[in-house]
């Protein structure tokens, strides 16, 4: 004979509050552990290929286990800085990992392929006469960990205001944030995100993806700050009146 569940059995089951923390649910602990670990992993690797090509090398190829380590370390970040400032809000997606899928993944695969190709096939030569290889490196360098504590910062700062989704409606402790680093800068998660990406390209010597990394990171953000800047508007009655007094300080982004 059947046995069938009884409504109350279905209806508990149905509002679970553990749900979303299941394997495939949007919150699992499942997920979030593995991509953890995993970017440990490849955190690990980057850093001691990094570090082994420096010491036993003179080959440039460091720069690209340090681009990857840049990159585990700037997902991981994602995650983490959500999950202790904006706790409710954090989830699978607060890792980026598949954000603008492909493209994203495009993107850092053709950096990787340019680094390697031009390192290996052009190993004594440079795309920066006169030794400026070495300023654009210390440059990149001082973009990549800058931009990082930046972007880091401000959605500490933040706390629960801050969303990686555009947001169109105005919440409960949704706040207008003009003091701190904010009261440098608007948007500066963007500000810090914008320079990161670019000093990475600087780090693997890439004149191509340089170029291609600034158009696309600079349209991105100039679109999504005008669109995200109308729905502030609506929802604070002061942020006209901020926006006049505190640039993005992003290149042609007033």
């Amino acid at each position: 004979m059947e046995h069938w569940p009884d409504s109350d059995a279905l209806q508990s089951a149905r509002i679970s509050p553990d749900k979303p923390y299941f394997p495939g649910q949007p919150k699992s602990l499942e997920g979030i552990a593995l991509r953890s670990f995993w970017l440990g992993i490849a955190l690990a690797l980057s850093a001691v290929a990094t570090f082994s090509t420096l010491l036993f090398s003179s080959s440039p190829l460091w720069r690209l286990p340090f681009f990857w380590g840049a990159l585990s370390t700037f997902h991981f970040l994602e995650f983490w800085t959500t999950a202790k400032y904006n706790t409710r809000q954090a989830n699978i997606d607060s890792f980026l990992l598949t954000a603008n899928w492909p493209l994203y993944a495009i993107a850092h695969a053709s950096a990787s392929i340019e680094c390697l190709l031009t390192k290996l096939l052009w190993t004594s030569r440079s795309w920066a006469p006169l030794y400026i290889g070495h300023i654009l490196l210390l440059l990149g360098l001082m973009l990549v960990f800058i931009g990082q504590l930046i972007r880091a910062t401000s959605m500490m700062q933040l706390g629960t205001s801050f969303n990686h989704i555009v947001q169109h409606k105005k919440n409960d402790d949704h706040v207008l944030m003009t003091t701190g680093i904010y009261g440098v800068m608007r948007h500066p998660s963007y500000f810090g995100f914008f320079w990161w990406g670019i000093g990475t390209q600087l780090v693997l010597g890439n004149p191509i993806c340089f170029l291609g990394y600034t158009i696309v990171l600079w349209k991105f953000f100039s679109g999504r700050i005008k669109v995200e800047e109308k729905f502030l508007a609506k929802m604070f009655d002061d942020y006209v009146e901020y926006k006049k007094r505190v640039p993005t300080r992003i290149p042609f982004i007033p």
